[in-house]
């Protein structure tokens, strides 16, 4: 009697360890490659270089390009946010565009800057794939920001 109480919770453990280790795989795999870097120089509002020289690439935003009405907006706050930051870095569906650059987004203190640039109206949402992680999150906040005219992008300052 006391041999098969004792296999019955050792069974019973086995079988909450094997759902722990499932569930921590599962929460990596959503979760994507994070990685720790220092924001060394900001190139424009959705491109900085990271310690050792790595391009960055913001996913799901688009900022304007030098010349146009929010380049310099967007490129002083990611100066005032990020430069000299330590950020994390997290993968999608897409490692590096075009231009060799590492498409990310981009956490500060807890804070995904890719949905912070478009929904104060610092840049637009663009996404090139259906799926990608904060795609719903990021298109919201730009639709707010359109609805109540925020920013650079969309209140014409």
């Amino acid at each position: 009697m006391m041999k098969l109480k004792s296999r019955e919770v050792l069974i019973g453990v086995f079988v909450v360890v094997l759902l722990c280790f499932i569930y921590f795989l599962v929460s990596l795999e959503e979760e994507g490659e994070r990685e720790e870097k220092i924001v060394t120089k900001i190139i424009d509002g959705d491109t900085i270089v990271v310690q050792g020289g790595e391009k960055i690439r913001l996913l799901g935003v688009d900022c304007d390009e030098k010349g146009d009405e929010c380049y310099s907006k967007a490129k002083e706050i990611l100066e005032e946010k990020l430069l000299g930051e330590t950020v994390f870095l997290e993968s999608d569906l897409e490692d590096k565009d075009r231009y060799g650059r590492s498409l990310r987004y981009i956490f500060l203190d807890g804070e995904n800057i890719n949905v912070f640039l478009v929904e104060k109206g610092y840049c637009i949402a663009r996404f090139e794939r259906e799926g990608a992680k904060y795609k719903e999150e990021i298109v919201g906040e730009e639709e707010g920001a359109i609805e109540g005219r925020v920013g650079c992008k969309w209140d014409g300052a």
